[in-house]
């Protein structure tokens, strides 16, 4: 069997510069950049949304084990930070306008803010569970729609995807002891 992959450079290095304008999007990027911007903007919402909850549990729990189950709230709530930051850029890469509108958060986030009548640490527990299993089950299906599409914004949405997972993980653990 032979190996017949050539790439056609001469034509690669013409539509490049005809369209210096579109950065990094180029003709070979096989999906609607602006539905991917808005995917990407509701996981925008989605970690702001996550990022509000976590810190509210962080600062509002109490009890016996408040200072452990605080603490991972509070690195939780860091990273789901970065995570928005990191798919806003991606969103500013491929052209589009970053959304963080306080009015439209709630409404396109995956998960919701979600606080417990009382302090109650077991309860925080499973809404953070609840909301992390709800992130990974969207972020699969963003990851699998992706494809061999967009893997910029696949690998993104897959190293978020593994940190939500460690996020379940912690969780679980902490619900157990």
């Amino acid at each position: 069997m032979a190996d017949d992959f050539v790439i056609d450079v001469t034509r690669i290095r013409d539509e490049a510069r005809k369209k210096m304008a579109d950065g990094p999007v180029t003709d070979t990027y096989g999906l609607d950049t602006a539905k991917v911007i808005a995917v990407l903007n509701d996981v925008v919402a989605t970690e702001v949304v996550c990022w509000l909850r976590y810190t509210r549990h962080a600062i509002s729990a109490t009890g016996i084990d408040r200072a452990q189950v605080a603490a991972e709230f509070t690195e939780h709530a860091a990273e789901e930070m970065q995570h928005a930051l990191r798919a806003a850029g991606r969103i500013s890469q491929l052209g589009g306008e970053p959304d963080f509108d306080p009015a439209t958060l709630a409404g396109r986030a995956h998960t919701d803010y979600t606080t417990p009548a009382g302090r109650d640490l077991k309860a925080m527990l499973e809404h953070n569970l609840l909301a992390e299993r709800i992130v990974i089950s969207t972020y699969q299906e963003i990851a699998r729609w992706l494809g061999d599409h967009d893997p910029t914004t696949r690998r993104l949405i897959e190293w978020i995807l593994e940190q939500e997972e460690e996020h379940a993980d912690d969780l679980t653990d902490l619900l157990a002891e």
